[in-house]
């Protein structure tokens, strides 16, 4: 099946319906009751340096903070880091000899990740190709060989071998969606197993304090009324985990959505999915998801190419900010470990322009970050309005902060109110914010008497307000 047919044979999703939120409405947080972290789920998909070198986002990246990159499709679509036959260009090598692998451009990109402060997840694999002739996606003629060709590629980046370094890169994920053929593989189910699992095997005995997972399921199941209905490749891929031993320390899936709340219902279905099956301990890692327009790929797929840039103009504009501020907040109560948003590089799904200016889903993710080390403030009353919200306290109690993205509904205006207050004295408030006509900025600044504001929401609209102390 080509990329294309993958992508429109993806069944359609049916959720409860959503009903229009009311123009006004007021959302009431109780300062007393002050709950966990922030989790910090904004990790994205790839690295810094694009463009042959030309262009480095390290600074914006740190910027953001992005707690996790992984390591997929980079320099996507000529990709000549990271991949396993970019590496290691002769199969029938021999993986015990160093000389036989090419480190040196991947170790310039993979340490750009590193400076930044990202912990990495490397994808031990191939990058997608969209091109009839397949030449990397086809599965290894030796199981064996190339799981031991990735043991060198572990051993490189945190043992030091081959002039390497000793970088604490945790989790390592054996193929990309090998369900979606023939894009990312072209071999059968049974091909793909047998590889996971020979590598997983393999891997674990070599590195028992490195985490091992798979598989970047590019559809995990059909989301109905009925409930969720996992593939029949998710099933077998579990039973054969099961079956063989192999290691599984982290399951990976995808999802390209319109719907945030699609985050929430597969994250669940998942996890019950992965205790049922005997993998209680195994992670949830959803390390591929962003928004999907009209909730389907005609728009990337069509001929038409001003149809594919307002398509895309449309993930990167408030359209998608929106969206990606809603499914942060959606993520922050579901079982998922890590979670990486397809992309942080610069092509057209990515969060930067081709010469590296920043889309208003970055500013989302810069935004998001300004909660590092904060408390959840929790809500009083109904949260059910229409709006995506998170509020909450800075770590030294002299701010407190409300996160608000509404991705639906005719808008409207929202009474932001925060009762019993995290701190007493004179204090000041700020509101930032975006939407489809206006640029991310300062809207109102000033001190103030009152524990309250009203904002304008229109649909695909992000705005924050802050309190702070006035001194």
């Amino acid at each position: 099946m080509r990329r294309r047919e993958f992508l429109l044979s993806l069944p359609p999703v049916v959720l409860a319906a959503r009903s229009p939120p009311a123009k006004g409405v007021t959302l009431t947080f109780d300062g007393e009751r002050i709950g966990e972290p922030i989790r910090m789920l904004h990790g994205v998909n790839g690295g810094p340096l694009a463009a042959g070198g030309l262009l480095d986002l390290s600074a914006r990246w740190k910027e953001a903070a992005f707690p996790v990159a992984r390591l997929h499709d980079c320099h996507w679509p000529n990709p000549d880091v990271v991949d396993v036959l970019t590496i290691f260009p002769d199969s029938k090598a021999d993986p015990a000899v160093a000389e036989n692998y090419d480190f040196e451009r991947t170790d310039e990109y993979v340490k750009a990740v590193i400076d930044t402060g990202a912990a990495v997840v490397y994808r031990l694999g191939e990058s997608i190709e969209h091109q009839k002739a397949k030449r990397r996606v086809r599965p290894p003629k030796d199981a064996e060989r190339w799981a031991a060709v990735c043991a060198g590629i572990v051993r490189h980046y945190t043992e030091g071998w081959a002039k390497g370094f000793k970088y604490p890169i945790k989790y390592w994920e054996i193929w990309n969606e090998p369900d979606n053929r023939p894009a990312c593989w072209t071999g059968t189910d049974e091909e793909y197993f047998k590889l996971y699992s020979t590598t997983a095997k393999l891997l674990k005995s070599e590195f028992p304090k490195l985490k091992f997972g798979g598989p970047g399921l590019g559809n995990s199941g059909t989301l109905a009324k009925a409930g969720f209905e996992p593939t029949e490749f998710l099933k077998a891929f579990l039973a054969r985990c099961a079956k063989d031993s192999a290691q599984l320390d982290f399951f990976s899936w995808h999802c390209y959505t319109n719907d945030p709340s699609e985050l929430v219902v597969r994250a669940e279905a998942i996890r019950k999915l992965l205790h049922a099956a005997g993998f209680k301990s195994a992670e949830s890692h959803l390390n591929e998801w962003n928004y999907l327009p009209d909730g389907g790929w005609a728009g990337m797929m069509s001929k038409d190419a001003v149809a594919r840039q307002k398509w895309h103009d449309r993930i990167n504009g408030a359209e998608g900010a929106a969206f990606v501020l809603a499914a942060l907040i959606a993520l922050q109560d579901v079982p998922v470990d890590v979670a990486c948003y397809f992309t942080a590089e610069a092509p057209g799904m990515g969060l930067f322009g081709p010469h590296g200016v920043p889309s208003r889903a970055f500013d989302t993710f810069r935004t998001f970050n300004s909660l590092r080390g904060h408390k959840r403030i929790a809500m009083r009353g109904d949260a059910e309005s229409g709006i995506a919200t998170l509020a909450a306290l800075a770590a030294d109690k002299r701010s407190a902060s409300v996160l608000l993205a509404r991705t639906s509904g005719t808008g409207g205006t929202a009474s932001v109110k925060l009762a019993s207050p995290p701190f007493v004295g004179s204090f000041k408030k700020e509101v930032h914010g975006w939407d489809e006509k206006l640029d991310w900025q300062v809207l109102e600044s000033g001190k103030c008497d009152r524990w309250e504001c009203a904002v304008t929401l229109l649909t695909n609209s992000v705005k924050v307000v802050r309190f702070s102390k006035a001194d």
